[in-house]
């Protein structure tokens, strides 16, 4: 084995048509704070070859605004970019290549639904029980779409997961927020 000096996700950066729309958005639906805004939009776009050469982006894009906001727990940041440029492309979709969604761990489930659709989200089918390997009387997950149309699914796993009896190592889950761990769980392997 390789070993490597990652530990885990810092951050996901999302492209939004507005920032301060989809800072409302995050705020309303999860209580994502604004940490820092590393371009704001009066401090004039940046854009140029190093900005294309650096993001891959095509000749006259340009950054107008970069924000940086944290979800409650100990979860990533959420980075939101807007730009303005030659090529706006609709939010990659789950059956295109690349990136497709973002998942957010929800203690009550219906309730994050809930709030998501009050703030702006379309829910594209009622919750779902979790299958297969995921499966448990309770593990549940839902699919929706951001108001600027990227895939976000919220799900839950209380339950001890049917893969987690023969697994070497256990996947990383978010800690209840405020207590920093997961409590003590008989029913779930540590």
């Amino acid at each position: 084995m390789t070993a490597t000096s990652v530990r885990g996700i810092d951050h996901i950066g999302v492209t939004v048509p507005d920032l301060e729309t989809a800072t409302l958005f995050l705020a309303r639906a999860f209580g994502a704070e604004v940490l820092y805004d590393t371009l704001r939009r009066q401090d004039h776009p940046q854009g140029g070859r190093d900005v294309e050469r650096r993001l891959g982006v095509p000749a006259g894009t340009q950054q107008l605004a970069i924000r940086m906001l944290a979800l409650p727990g100990d979860g990533p940041g959420i980075e939101l970019f807007e730009f303005q440029g030659p090529r706006r492309e609709p939010p990659v979709l789950p059956c295109d290549f690349g990136w497709q969604h973002v998942a957010l761990y929800a203690d009550d489930l219906d309730a994050a639904v809930r709030d998501c659709v009050a703030a702006g989200a379309s829910l594209l089918a009622p919750a779902q029980p979790l299958w297969g390997p995921e499966a448990g009387e309770r593990n549940r997950f839902a699919y929706l779409r951001t108001p600027w149309g990227s895939t976000l699914v919220l799900l839950t796993y209380p339950d001890p997961q049917p893969w987690e009896r023969t697994a070497p190592r256990r996947r990383v889950r978010p800690a209840p927020v405020g207590t920093g761990a997961w409590p003590t769980d008989p029913a779930r392997p540590s």
